[in-house]
């Protein structure tokens, strides 16, 4: 891999849902709901966390894996989203 993480799309368009997410959640609704909120804080910087890791084994077989493991991790946010509701 001759990218940084930081180059990549994909993790751009992590960190800007990390920085709704975080905001949505000072929402006055949410206020008592711990553990919602620091589970969904910690699946969404999962996300970009696993992006950054998996580029810096410098293979792509890894670097794939750790993005399933992110997409996983975004699945998770858009039903915790959903839950919100």
């Amino acid at each position: 891999m001759t990218k940084s993480f930081k180059e990549f799309d994909v993790h751009k368009k992590g960190i800007v849902l990390t920085k709704l997410v975080f905001e949505l959640l000072n929402n006055k609704s949410l206020e008592k709901e711990f553990g919602f909120k620091d589970q969904i804080k910690r699946a969404v910087v999962s996300i970009t966390n696993n992006i950054a890791e998996g580029s810096e084994y410098n293979s792509n077989r890894q670097f794939t894996r750790y993005l399933k493991i992110s997409k996983g991790s975004c699945a998770e946010v858009r039903n915790m989203l959903v839950l919100s509701r």
